[in-house]
């Protein structure tokens, strides 16, 4: 497995690799788990070549004491991907990314400010422009996120589709601990009391799926949620939406097609998310 830090080496890795539609992309920042290497399964079901990379972005992080806390496991990250056949990963540091002078920064200018957005002011620009970034220096044929991340799947795919950037966006399922909770790097930092709270999210968004699925309305679902949350006091509730899946409008009432609910929690003061796509 290659190991790059720079963009030239990176490139010229990718170039050895490639043949036409030959190239699949993971990124991450680290601190790996079953999540990330079934998004690396995906992109070996469908490619040849397996490209991953490694990089805490800090552009993301709204609270720099949260980037300075965010778990990182180089060694262990590297040998779960290289167990899993990658062939390059690409570890750049700040400055490669984020060069002296550098000003340009992407952004959906819409989707980017809603829901979760506004819960974390600044965190999908942050996102869209190290993807963008990591799109251009790689070249991927095809890349592959979690759907646990449903905003910034959709911030990826509307970013791609309005620049013109030449790579299929994939999402993958969303991988759960035999409780429940979303695998997330950030779980490593819950507390005891709160790891033991978290799987309350993932019942919580059943709960309303039920609720929706048996011809409720929204507001059912909310309150189906906001009872469950009260069974777990350690959750205090940051962001609740219900969106068509489509177009990501907020949808009312007693909702018909694809429906996607997007929650957001802290405990203590890790911040989780979660969702549930269902057909009503």
């Amino acid at each position: 497995m290659l190991i790059c830090n720079t963009v030239a080496d990176m490139r010229a890795a990718v170039s050895d690799l490639r043949v036409p539609g030959s190239v699949g992309l993971v990124t991450t920042m680290g601190a790996l788990h079953a999540g990330h290497m079934a998004l690396v399964a995906a992109a070996r079901a469908d490619h040849p070549s397996v490209v991953a990379t490694i990089f805490v972005n800090p552009t993301q992080f709204g609270d720099p004491a949260d980037l300075d806390k965010y778990p990182r496991t180089e060694d262990t990250d590297l040998a779960m991907l290289r167990a899993a056949g990658v062939d390059a990963v690409f570890m750049p540091d700040v400055a490669t990314m984020y060069p002296d002078g550098a000003e340009t920064i992407v952004e959906t200018t819409e989707l980017a400010h809603v829901l979760h957005g506004a819960v974390r002011p600044g965190h999908f620009r942050g996102v869209a422009t190290v993807v963008t970034k990591l799109f251009n220096i790689i070249g991927a044929d095809a890349a592959y996120f979690g759907e646990k991340d449903y905003q910034q799947l959709a911030v990826i795919r509307r970013m791609v589709a309005d620049l013109y950037t030449p790579v299929a966006v994939h999402g993958v399922t969303t991988v759960r601990e035999p409780d429940g909770l979303a695998m997330s790097s950030r779980n490593m930092r819950l507390t005891p009391a709160d790891r033991a709270a978290a799987p309350v999210l993932h019942q919580a968004l059943t709960d309303a799926a039920a609720v929706l699925r048996a011809g409720g309305t929204v507001a059912d679902a909310r309150q189906a949620i906001h009872d469950r949350l009260a069974t777990a006091p350690r959750a205090q509730l940051e962001g609740l939406d219900f969106v068509d899946a489509a177009t990501f409008a907020p949808v009312d009432g007693a909702p018909r097609g694809t429906i996607g609910i997007m929650i957001s929690a802290h405990f203590g003061d890790i911040l989780l998310i979660d969702q549930k796509e269902i057909e009503t």
